[in-house]
């Protein structure tokens, strides 16, 4: 026989032996494959919507919107780990060398993505300690903006200009978190000429506050004499204004504060004024309290 046609003959019966085992591999465990996976297919389905419902009853409950969405998550999973474990067993494999293996691999993975897994653990953290929330202000490591986001690996902020800040979860943990909540504290300075006039400034700037809608007036701003200087005196002016409208609403009130001034006629002081305030500007900038 010619040597290539028996080559020939010899691989078309290695692909008949392939498909004849194929084709009894298929009438004896078919059925079970096929009802398998349509078992996990509708089990994977039913852990998805319990995960859901967890989230939804945890944030009826006032739990917060991270932690609501990460004990859904582990719901989840859990479920999803159930599921391989039964439809492994149906087919009569055994799940020990299964879990050591993936014990061994989780190790290797755990040394080779340090950097990306300590994010996560941070995260969790983040999420177990809930040091801010969604919604909240933080200002971290020079970055400041409102909480959209809090994931395992990132937190994402919104800055007052829109800008999306991502910052990764290990760089949080262990930095000094100040959290505006929703509310922010502006203090300002205003030097008067005279001491005649004091209660008519004080008037006159209330009025002023009054005139801002974005001004927290239940929190009842603060005005008064907060010191003296030569010629006149120092007014003091403290509110509280959302924390995401923060400068916006802190220039509108100074422009409202300069006008209510100029229609009483109270003279502002000229000597030294500009040097004083910008003492006070940048010693009052960055405080906050909770709303």
């Amino acid at each position: 026989m010619d040597p290539v046609q028996a080559e020939v003959e010899q691989s078309l019966e290695m692909i008949q032996t392939l498909i004849d085992a194929l084709m009894e591999f298929g009438v004896s465990y078919g059925f079970q494959i096929i009802g398998a996976l349509f078992f996990l297919f509708i089990g994977l389905k039913v852990a998805a919507a319990i995960g859901a419902y967890v989230t939804r009853t945890a944030m009826t409950k006032d739990v917060d919107q991270t932690l609501a969405g990460f004990i859904g998550m582990v719901v989840k999973l859990l479920i999803v780990g159930i599921l391989i474990i039964i439809t492994l067993g149906n087919f009569g494999i055994s799940i020990g060398p299964l879990v050591a293996m993936a014990g061994a691999s989780a190790f290797g993975l755990t040394i080779a993505l340090q950097g990306p897994l300590s994010n996560f653990g941070a995260g969790l953290g983040i999420i177990l300690t809930r040091p801010f929330a969604v919604g909240n202000t933080i200002t971290v490591g020079g970055a400041s903006g409102v909480v959209e986001k809090i994931a395992m690996g990132v937190t994402v902020l919104v800055g007052e200009d829109d800008e999306r800040i991502t910052i990764p979860n290990k760089e949080i943990v262990g930095q000094v978190i100040v959290n505006s909540q929703d509310q922010r504290v502006v203090q300002t300075r205003v030097a008067i000429a005279g001491i005649d006039s004091a209660e008519k400034t004080v008037t006159a700037v209330k009025k002023a506050l009054e005139s801002i809608k974005d001004v927290n007036v239940a929190a009842k701003p603060q005005v008064g004499i907060h010191d003296f200087t030569y010629g006149g005196y120092v007014l003091g002016v403290r509110f509280w204004v959302p924390s995401a409208k923060y400068f916006q609403v802190r220039y509108a009130v100074n422009r409202a504060i300069l006008d209510a001034l100029s229609a009483a006629k109270v003279p502002m002081l000229q000597v030294g004024s500009l040097s004083l305030q910008a003492d006070s500007l940048s010693a009052d900038d960055e405080e906050t309290v909770d709303s």
